[in-house]
Formats: structure tokens, C-alpha cells, sequence
């Protein structure tokens, strides 16, 4: 018996941006598959409407891995994939596997000798390392920084120093409602020629990517509160 295909299906970032987000092979591939595992079954829904899905939605197979289901057994998620059934992995925004759980549905599709596919879509981290200005050779993507004042501050010195001595971009997110307190501390925290980039609701009709010293950040702090945003801090 054949194995399916575990496609990874990247989901668009912000509202309205579905047209920037999805080529027309992954329309294809969507109108290929009927089933999926996805990290948000009402986000994907919508996605997939958006994205030209022909298929009736209650015809549709959809597995939620999300944050309230993940300490069930994966193992049913692949009942389809092993039947010869092909599979769509969806994650709630951006792609999935990176900086999202997804990263263990695929780490036991190859376990189980399954073909992984990823297609090309939008990556929030990739997007503000292209546009920071930053290297794009070198660099670290850290997740978040520990809540903790005194250890995100010290956090935040390590990673200034490990830009400085490896010539490496540093890049880190927060959780949106911590946004504010994080840029208070990074501004605390790093040495005024340091080079911090702020990369906020990309492929939003809002988006904000803007790179400036901490010093000149200083001078014009900009409100961050419940937005998507990524930090990326770099010395040269």
C-alpha cells in the first residue's frame, strides 16, 4: 500500500493579505486534498475559502492540534497519511514547523517514513530579516525571551554581545501584549549605537518595518501593544 504526501501548507499573516500569501500551486495542491491537521480548524477554514477551495467544507477531514488538543495521541492524524491518503499540515499563521508546534507533526511524519513537501509562502521571521538590513548570512532566531526583568535584560546583553563578536543577527518575538514592556527593556537594556529593527503586522495594509539605532529609537518610541511583531537587534 502507497503512503500519501504530508504537504505543509503556509497560512497568510495578516487579514486581507491572502492574495500576497498563496501561489497557485498550493490552490492546486488544496483542491487536491480533502484532509488536513491544522493548529486553528476556524482560521484554516477561512483560509481555504480564501484560497479558492472548491471542495464542500463538510466534506472536509480536519485534525486540531492546537494548544488544547496536544496532549492527544498524534498517531490518529496519520491513519489517513498511511492509507495512501495525502494530508495538509496548516498552521494558525505563517509556515508551518517554524516557531509552531507543527514542527512535531512532521518530525513523526519522517519517523514514519512519509514524504514531506513544504510550500513556499510567507515566514513573519524571514520577512523582517529580508527587510531589516541585517545579515542575512548569520543569524539566530531565539523565540521569546524569558519574562523575568532581570533575566530578559540579561538575555537581551547576551544577545547584543553575540551580534557584536559573531557579526550575527539576533532575532526574538513577544508575546503582543508584552510588546511594550519588551522595547522599554531593549532600549534599557542595549547600547545606544546598537541597531534594533521593528517588524510589525507584516503584509498588513498597517505594516510597520523601520531600523534605527537605540538612541534614535529613544527619541521616537512607537505603540506596539497586541500587535505581531518582530525584534531584531544587530551591531556593526
Amino acid at each position: 500500500m502507497s503512503i500519501g504526501i504530508l504537504y505543509l501548507i503556509p497560512v497568510p499573516l495578516a487579514e486581507n493579505a491572502s492574495a500576497k500569501s498563496f501561489t497557485p500551486y498550493l490552490v492546486d495542491t488544496i483542491n487536491h486534498i480533502n484532509e488536513y491537521i491544522v493548529e486553528n480548524s476556524k482560521t484554516a477554514r477561512k483560509f481555504l475559502k480564501e484560497a479558492g477551495l472548491k471542495t464542500p467544507q463538510n466534506e472536509l477531514i480536519v485534525h486540531d492540534y492546537g494548544k488544547h488538543n496536544r496532549d492527544n495521541n498524534i498517531k490518529e492524524f496519520f491513519l489517513g497519511l498511511l492509507s495512501g491518503r495525502d494530508v495538509g499540515l496548516m498552521s494558525e499563521a505563517g509556515c508551518p514547523g517554524v516557531a509552531d508546534p507543527g514542527s512535531e507533526i512532521v518530525a513523526y511524519a519522517h519517523m514514519r517514513g512519509i514524504k514531506v513537501v513544504p510550500l513556499v509562502g510567507p515566514s513573519s521571521i524571514l520577512l523582517a530579516l529580508m527587510a531589516s538590513g541585517f545579515n542575512g548570512q548569520s543569524f539566530t532566531f531565539h523565540g521569546y525571551l524569558p519574562i523575568d526583568k532581570i533575566a530578559r535584560a540579561n538575555k537581551l546583553r547576551e544577545l547584543e554581545n553575540a551580534a557584536e563578536r559573531y557579526d550575527q543577527t539576533q532575532i526574538f518575538i513577544e508575546t503582543p501584549f508584552r510588546n511594550n514592556p519588551m522595547l522599554e527593556e531593549i532600549l534599557r537594556s542595549c547600547k545606544s549605537e546598537t541597531r534594533l529593527c521593528i517588524a510589525c503586522d507584516l503584509t498588513s495594509e498597517q505594516e510597520f518595518v523601520k531600523t534605527k539605532s537605540v538612541k534614535d529609537w529613544k527619541a521616537a518610541v512607537p505603540e506596539l501593544h497586541k500587535k505581531p511583531v518582530i525584534f531584531l537587534i544587530f551591531k556593526r
